[in-house]
């Protein structure tokens, strides 16, 4: 299972998501679906564009859990 965990990095680096959006200059629905994890199909351009707005990596936002 991936689950993103976009909420738990604003909340680590004090950022809402009205400012990452501002920041990354994407819509602010998309922001909150991500944040929301509502997302079925990952845009590599919007999650280079998170990673460089809160220097990142990418494997801070996806996790990926294997649920057997």
């Amino acid at each position: 299972m991936i689950k993103l965990t976009l909420d738990k990095l604003l909340e680590k680096h004090n950022i809402s998501r009205y400012e990452l959006a501002k920041r990354t200059e994407i819509q602010y629905h998309v922001i909150d679906n991500y944040y929301k994890n509502k997302v079925i199909r990952y845009d590599c351009f919007v999650l280079d564009k998170i990673c460089d707005a809160l220097d990142c990596d990418v494997s801070e936002i996806i996790q990926y859990k294997n649920e057997r």
